[in-house]
């Protein structure tokens, strides 16, 4: 089966994203096999003034220019910085931020709350809020807008525009449409007990992903309820629900299912 044949059951907009070329060229199960590959290779490196392997003891402001700049020395008027005189764009680290490595984006408007754990490489498009103490474990991508909550893990994970993993979520190996919203405590499980390959089965037809560890694939607009679970391999089409405190999965669930028990 071509992915090409079933996009649509999942995502509408999503050549909007900001890493669209590998939207276009592979599937989902494939961008999730080279996404770090593919960070590591495109994306600069951050000022070496932001200390790796070091929390940050002050908040920074990130300009989009590379410039890092102690937030205190700004001034602000409604919704724009100055330094300076000298309006300025960028994202806001707080301090107590730990970042390792180097291999990061932050859009502007980024918002990055204490105590977070960052892991290259990662890339932050704008508007990107990372809440307090946030685990991010390398190979993440997010679109604009979108959310990662208090105490929320990622890792090799992308979450389209808008999409939020707001509360307490575990995101593994998964892919998250545009407007998804897990509710508090979600987890996308990613790793079979016995520990073979992730097979899936679309309207009959098998796939071998190729990969060990696969989540969820989430469509625009799923949503899912409080403490629910996601079983390795799932996939849920755009406008799906999950209800509260249920195990979803594995399996291919059509666009606006229901899945209450």
């Amino acid at each position: 089966m071509v992915w090409k044949e079933i996009e649509k059951d999942f995502f509408e907009t999503i050549g909007e994203e900001s890493l669209k070329e590998l939207f276009f060229n592979y599937s989902p199960w494939e961008i999730l096999k080279n996404l770090k590959t593919y960070l590591l290779d495109t994306l600069p490196e951050v000022p070496k003034l932001l200390i790796k392997n070091i929390p940050t003891t002050q908040d920074l402001f990130l300009t989009i220019e590379g410039e890092v700049i102690p937030f205190k020395e700004l001034s602000k008027e409604e919704r724009t910085f100055y330094f300076r005189g000298k309006e300025v764009r960028g994202a806001l680290l707080m301090s107590g931020v730990y970042l390792k490595g180097r291999k990061f984006y932050f859009g502007e408007g980024v918002v990055v709350e204490p105590f977070s754990f960052l892991e290259e490489p990662a890339y932050f498009s704008e508007n990107t809020q990372i809440r307090q103490a946030a685990y991010i474990r390398g190979s993440v991508y997010t679109g604009k807008g979108a959310v990662i909550g208090h105490t929320t893990e990622l890792k090799n994970s992308l979450l389209l525009q808008g999409a939020k993993a707001a509360h307490f979520a575990y995101v593994g190996d998964s892919l998250l449409g545009r407007e998804v919203n897990l509710g508090a405590g979600t987890k996308l499980a990613n790793l079979k007990f016995i520990k073979k390959e992730i097979i899936l089965e679309i309207k009959g037809e098998k796939i071998n992903t190729g990969l060990k560890k696969m989540g969820a694939l989430l469509g625009d607009r799923v949503q899912t309820g409080c403490n629910a679970v996601l079983q390795p391999g799932t996939l849920l089409g755009k406008d799906s629900l999950v209800y509260p405190a249920i195990t979803a999965g594995p399996g291919f669930f059509p666009p606006k299912s229901k899945i209450k028990s």
